[in-house]
């Protein structure tokens, strides 16, 4: 096996992550590269979200048809690395006793051996990177070293998708708070103006409202200001990044 240098391999990732469009077209072009690196035969990149996993990227071919028969069987060295966290090396499928069916199916469709390597993802998600080769003993112990680089490489990318996601749906959730805090405080006003009560007694009004109603304090307050101004209140301008 051709090993390449670890310093390389992470300048690449930095170039993948700054041209790919997606999660999933750096993980395409992950896998891509770790063929080249590890002269395997296939590859393919396998994620559990709910309990379900998912093969979402690969080489295709018999990566994906292998794949699909661990997960159809609920067992296998890609499944048993995705769930312990732990390298499973199969040296020699002709010989391999484990996963029932899986070892003989893969010979015949001609993979003798295979590695899988734990994603280390740290929330979320479950994943697990696997080669497949054609010939028995293709993965030698000082090869796993530079194949589990690229493992690490797909967790970085999955675990930085997963913060930017995490980071949207916090705005969005504040956006929503904002927006109804807006709507009841100018609800409160309008209420202090027309009843010349206090702030805490405004508010007190329309909670009790609420509860009567049976509706959420703020389309209580929408209902309120959309009754007073005969339209809608004016939605709140959208966060914006400082420049």
């Amino acid at each position: 096996m051709d090993r390449s240098d670890g310093g390389q391999h992470t300048f690449d990732m930095i170039d993948w992550m700054l041209e790919a469009a997606s999660v999933r077209e750096f993980l395409q072009h992950l896998v891509d590269d770790a063929v080249s690196a590890s002269g395997a035969d296939g590859c393919g990149v396998t994620l559990q979200r709910r309990q379900r996993p998912l093969t979402v990227v690969s080489t295709e071919g018999v990566a994906d048809k292998l794949d699909e028969k661990q997960y159809s069987q609920d067992d296998g060295p890609c499944l048993q690395a995705l769930r312990t966290g732990r390298v499973v090396h199969v040296p020699d499928m002709l010989e391999e006793s484990r996963w029932g069916h899986y070892p003989g199916f893969a010979a015949d469709l001609g993979i003798r051996s295979s590695l899988s390597l734990p994603i280390p993802v740290r929330a979320h998600t479950a994943g697990a990177l696997n080669f497949y080769a054609a010939y028995p003993d293709a993965f030698a112990e000082n090869d796993r070293h530079t194949l589990a680089m690229f493992a690490a490489q797909a967790g970085g990318g999955i675990a930085l998708a997963q913060r930017l996601a995490d980071a949207e749906d916090f705005t969005r959730d504040l956006q929503t708070a904002l927006a109804s805090r807006s709507v009841i405080d100018q609800a409160i006003g309008s209420v202090m103006q027309q009843y010349k009560c206090t702030e805490q007694e405004a508010f007190d009004l329309l909670r009790r409202l609420s509860q009567q109603a049976n509706l959420k304090l703020r389309d209580v307050c929408t209902r309120l200001l959309t009754g007073i101004a005969g339209r809608p209140p004016a939605p709140r301008p959208p966060l914006r990044p400082r420049p």
